[in-house]
């Protein structure tokens, strides 16, 4: 009998690795059939294409550099248009919790304006518009700002709900310690805030690097911009669309990738 229980002891073990083998197989099996989808369709799509006849290799192979260097300019104005977002945001969302009628009030009308009209006419706004004023701003400087503000107004409600998501019995254990208001925020209520909001962002960052490609409107050189400029000069837009696309696209997976693992990160509590 005692024989019995010791190989029932030792089987436990076995078949728990072989259901985690089984688990690691599936898994394999499934990224790679995943993989396979996307070869077959993204490559069958583009032997297609070349096939037409459509597709000028000349014009890839001297121009392609030329719009690929437009990525790092997205790359910066997405990067520098997120982080003066994320202040704006921050800002607007006290403001939104605010129980000064004032103060709520500006917050709140922000939100609205920004929420209430198009990315395109903000943009025109900041280059256009505010140049008949007296404020002339450099095309980045335009592009840069109009993105942060409009994410900026976005954000707000992300960071207002990230705020609210703190537990209330955190304040109240502070303010029965004699904590002041601005230490509860600072010390408290917004490091968890940001910890809850900060996947948001990475969605947002995501989503501004698409919505980035708008600024070529008032000539910031990105890679739009670029792409626009190469193809109409060579004759050969279905090319240059086709390069500034697939550049968009890869930036997005990249980016995607580093937000889900920051994903998982905050999930399992890590720092």
């Amino acid at each position: 009998m005692a024989a019995g229980a010791t190989a029932r002891e030792q089987s436990g073990p076995l078949i728990l690795e072989r259901i985690a083998e089984a688990r690691r197989r599936a898994r394999f099996l499934y990224r790679g059939q995943f993989a396979a989808t996307w070869l077959v369709l993204v490559g069958g799509l583009g032997l297609f294409l070349w096939a037409s006849g459509q597709i000028n290799p000349e014009f890839i192979a001297k121009w392609g550099p030329f719009i690929l260097d437009g990525a790092r300019t997205t790359i910066l104005v997405c990067v520098v248009s997120i982080t003066f977002a994320t202040m704006l945001a921050i800002l607007g969302a006290m403001g939104r919790l605010s129980r000064h009628p004032v103060i709520n009030g500006a917050a709140s009308l922000y939100v609205s304006l920004v929420r209430g009209t198009p990315l395109l006419v903000q943009i025109y706004f900041a280059y256009l518009a505010l140049a008949e004023v007296g404020i002339v701003l450099p095309v980045l400087v335009a592009g840069i700002g109009a993105l942060a503000f409009n994410y900026g107004a976005y954000m707000t409600e992300i960071f207002r709900a990230g705020i609210q998501a703190v537990p209330s019995g955190q304040r109240e254990a502070a303010e029965a310690l004699g904590m002041a208001q601005g230490l509860i925020t600072r010390r408290i209520v917004m490091p968890q805030a940001i910890r809850i909001v900060i996947p948001a962002i990475g969605n947002d960052f995501v989503a501004m690097i698409k919505d980035s490609s708008l600024v070529s409107v008032i000539a910031v050189q990105e890679l739009l911009w670029r792409a626009q400029s190469a193809g109409r000069r060579n004759i050969a837009i279905l090319e240059a669309l086709l390069i500034a696309a697939l550049i968009y696209w890869l930036l997005t997976i990249i980016f995607s990738f580093f937000q889900e693992r920051l994903e998982r990160r905050m999930a399992r509590g890590d720092r």
